[in-house]
């Protein structure tokens, strides 16, 4: 989490208060990519990921490797390793059922000391992208793009590489989110652009090569965005569905999480609705992750509407596919 989303976040959190008064090959992990229906498929109710991955402080932008045996996610927990304000940390577990490890640093290749987070690996495993305000970007925060040859490594990390100006603005640019290439079309990545103020953000949307290059301008996606602050676009593997936050009315509390859908992944997205009371509070719900199989969500909720660890941590929904 870089100075732009810290800002929008330290922006909700005191509100809230206020209302409070076995390693598997490459080939193995990498998702089916098959249409996957969810209808009437109710989110089970939040679980709270414990110590050693929630802290006392502030854990957000979660996201699951795609054998799940690994979980990202970004804190500002004190430690020596720490390369700044805000870093990204790695934990892992031996199998789905086996809890997981102290979280690890990524270390100075892909920490710096100007603040990173939203980690968003893609299907394979061989690309990370996130954010962060580093040196030789094009302003601000921007996305940023690393590689790594062996998928079960989590630690093996190349230099960062900035996405460029068909991403990244003198604006904020955030949580990305890569998306594979589905029914011939190509790879494509979400995320999003600071608008005039930190109350204003659109999600946007850009063609990228299976090796995370930019291959044309990002678009906004019109359907996800409102005149507020709409941010942190995670899409289904198949395409169809994504999950997003926004202050945007009519929702349950500062902040909720929104979701929409659509037939094929070249089809227009549906009207977003609110995921309702079972994930959202009346405090700030943020930063959802979706597992690539579709049926774990994570998220990060504010301390003064779920008993937490820290100002936000990370909790975990399931839910079971209704069939095909």
């Amino acid at each position: 989490m870089t100075t732009a989303f810290a800002a929008r976040v330290a922006v909700l959190a005191p509100l809230a208060l206020l209302l409070a008064c076995g390693t598997e090959s490459p080939s193995a992990v990498e998702p089916k990519l098959r249409a996957m229906s969810f209808a009437h498929s109710e989110w089970s109710e939040p679980v709270h990921l414990d110590a050693p991955i929630n802290s006392p402080f502030r854990e957000l932008g979660a996201a699951l490797s795609p054998d799940e045996l690994s979980i990202y996610f970004g804190s500002n927990r004190p430690d020596p390793t720490a390369q700044g304000a805000f870093d990204i940390w790695v934990s892992r577990r031996g199998c789905r059922e086996c809890p997981w490890e102290d979280p690890v640093n990524l270390g100075p290749n892909i920490n710096s000391p100007g603040g990173d987070g939203s980690p968003m690996l893609s299907h394979d495993g061989h690309l990370l992208f996130f954010s962060g305000s580093r040196a030789g970007g094009q302003g601000g925060e921007d996305i940023w793009v690393s590689r790594r040859t062996d998928p079960n490594d989590d630690l093996s990390w190349g230099p960062p590489v900035n996405l460029g100006p068909e991403v990244n603005t003198t604006a904020n640019e955030g949580a990305p989110a890569y998306v594979p290439a589905l029914a011939g079309g190509d790879a494509n990545l979400y995320f999003d652009r600071q608008g005039a103020s930190l109350a204003t953000s659109d999600i946007y949307e850009v063609r990228v090569t299976r090796d995370g290059e930019a291959l044309g301008p990002a678009t906004p996606v019109a359907e996800l965005n409102s005149s507020v602050e709409d941010l942190g676009a995670r899409v289904r593997a198949d395409g169809r569905e994504v999950f997003f936050w926004s202050a945007r009315p009519g929702g349950v509390g500062l902040s909720d999480i929104w979701v929409a859908t659509r037939r094929s992944p070249h089809d227009p997205w549906s009207t977003p609705e609110n995921v309702g009371p079972m994930i959202n509070t009346p405090a700030a719900d943020l930063t959802p992750s979706l597992s690539w199989d579709g049926r774990t969500l994570l998220l990060s909720a504010a301390a003064a509407a779920r008993p937490s660890l820290g100002l936000q941590d990370i909790w975990m929904s399931t839910r079971t596919p209704s069939g095909h």
